[in-house]
C-alpha cells in the first residue's frame, strides 16, 4: 500500500508533510449532523476555519450542503453563496482549501477563487458535468464512493463483499473521470465511510485500506464522528454515543489510518488528529523525524 510519504497529488498548493495530512471540516450549513448551524454564515465559518488552521489542519474542507443520511439537496445558488466567500478569503490568506461539493458550478467557482481540491463524495455521479469541470482545472479531485443521494443511500447498503464491491465501483469511477480528461496524478480516492454503508461495512473497509490503495491512488479517510463510531461507543442502555463524544474514537481511527498509509484524514476535531498523525509518523520512522 502507498505510504503517507508517497508523493501527493500534483496541482495547486497541495501540501507535503512526510506524514498523513489532516483535513479540517468547515461546515457552512444549518443541518450537518454534528455541527450544523454552529457557523451558519461566512464570517463565523472563517473564524472557525482559522482556528482549525492554527490547531494544525493542513487542508480546510469548506462545504455548504449536508450529506448526512436523509438530507435534502440544497439549491446550487444557496450552496455557492455559503461557501464562495469562505473559500476566497482562506485561499487569499494562503491556506490550502478544499471545496466539499456535488455541483460542478460550485466546484469551478471555488477553484477560480483559489480552492486547491474539489472533494466530491459522489465521485461524479451527482453531477455528470463534475469530472469534465474539474479536469479543466489544475485542482486535485477527491473521488468518493457513493451509491445514491442521502435521502435513499441507507437502502443501498447491500453488498456481496463490501471491500471487493467498493474497490470495483471506485475503479469504475476512476475510469470515467479519466475518460473525462482528469489527470491521474490529481486523483484521490475516498472509500465513502457512512455513505450507503452499514456499521460493519465501515470497519471492513478500514481494515482493508490497502485494497483501496491498490487501485494506485492516494486515499482519504473520513470517519470523523460518524454513526458507526457512535454505535461502537454505545452506553449500557444501547444508545449510540453523541457525535461530540466520538472525537476520541475518531483520533484512534486517524492514528490507525495513518499507520496504514492514508494520505489524509478528514476530521472535525483537529488537535487530537494532528497529534495522532505525528505519532504514527514517528512510530513508522522509529523515532526519526519524518
Amino acid at each position: 500500500m502507498p505510504t503517507a510519504t508517497t508523493p501527493p497529488p500534483t496541482g495547486r498548493r497541495v501540501p507535503t508533510a512526510g506524514r498523513t495530512l489532516v483535513m479540517g471540516v468547515v461546515n457552512v450549513t444549518p443541518d450537518s449532523f454534528s455541527d450544523g448551524g454552529w457557523w451558519p454564515d461566512p464570517d463565523a465559518a472563517l473564524v472557525h476555519a482559522r482556528a482549525l488552521r492554527a490547531q494544525g489542519a493542513d487542508i480546510l474542507d469548506v462545504g455548504g450542503e449536508s450529506t448526512r443520511p436523509g438530507a435534502e439537496r440544497v439549491p446550487g445558488e444557496v450552496e455557492l453563496a455559503r461557501v464562495l466567500p469562505v473559500v476566497a478569503a482562506l485561499a487569499g490568506e494562503g491556506a490550502c482549501v478544499s471545496v466539499d461539493t456535488l455541483n460542478a458550478r460550485t466546484a469551478l467557482a471555488c477553484v477560480e477563487a483559489g480552492a486547491a481540491l474539489v472533494n466530491d463524495v459522489s465521485g461524479g455521479l451527482a453531477d455528470p458535468e463534475m469530472a469534465h469541470a474539474v479536469a479543466s482545472t489544475d485542482a486535485t479531485y477527491v473521488l468518493g464512493h457513493w451509491r445514491g443521494d442521502p435521502t435513499r443511500m441507507t437502502s443501498l447498503a447491500r453488498y456481496d463483499d463490501v471491500v471487493a464491491d467498493v474497490v470495483a465501483e471506485l475503479g469504475e469511477r476512476v475510469e470515467a473521470v479519466l475518460r473525462a480528461g482528469m489527470a491521474p496524478e490529481r486523483i484521490v480516492l475516498d472509500p465513502g465511510l457512512g455513505f450507503a454503508k452499514e456499521g460493519v461495512d465501515n470497519w471492513r473497509l478500514l481494515a482493508r485500506l490497502d485494497a483501496i490503495a491498490a487501485l494506485g491512488f492516494p486515499v482519504l479517510v473520513g470517519a470523523s464522528r460518524k454513526r458507526f463510531l457512535g454505535a461502537l461507543l454505545a452506553g449500557v442502555d444501547g444508545a449510540p454515543a453523541a457525535p461530540l463524544a466520538r472525537d476520541h474514537a475518531t483520533a484512534a481511527v486517524t492514528a490507525l489510518a495513518a499507520a496504514a498509509g492514508a494520505w489524509a484524514v478528514r476530521v472535525h476535531d483537529v488537535p487530537a488528529s494532528a497529534d495522532a498523525v505525528r505519532v504514527a509518523a514517528a512510530w513508522a520512522a522509529g523515532g526519526e523525524h519524518p
